[in-house]
């Protein structure tokens, strides 16, 4: 069993938006030169998530704000006293890990799906982790 980790950094530029982090998932995925495996990819990050969405329509990313803002909107009831309770709720909606498997060295995903950071409470510096295990 083989063991591969890495990073990416990304600086947000917005309060909320999607990164696609596909492709550096994908050279990653490469470089580790393992074939046949498991990818785990997390965010360290409480205001902050991952998802695999469609990456042919960025309406879709737009509508998935839109939705997410309507189901956990910024409310001035929150108590929390940095004022982005609605950035966790979104978090913990999304979740904060992915698997992905990685078969003859590339990541099985649908032809319209890509991987997402999802920021919530930007701009921020933020990281997110790739742990590769597999032959």
């Amino acid at each position: 069993m083989n063991v591969k980790k890495s990073h990416i950094q990304i600086r947000t530029t917005k309060r909320q938006e999607f990164y696609e982090i596909t492709e550096e998932i994908r050279k990653i995925a490469k470089e580790s030169g393992i074939q046949e495996g498991i990818i785990t990819v997390f965010s360290p990050h409480t205001t902050a998530g991952l998802c695999i969405n469609e990456n042919a329509d960025k309406d879709v990313l737009t509508d998935m704000i839109y939705g997410l803002d309507k189901a956990f909107p910024d409310d001035p009831k929150f108590k929390h006293m940095e004022g982005n309770a609605h950035a966790h709720l979104k978090s913990i909606n999304l979740g904060s890990t992915l698997s992905l498997i990685l078969s003859d060295g590339l990541i099985e995903m649908g032809i319209w799906q890509g991987i997402f950071f999802c920021e919530f409470d930007g701009p921020r510096d933020r990281t997110v982790k790739i742990h590769i295990m597999g032959e």
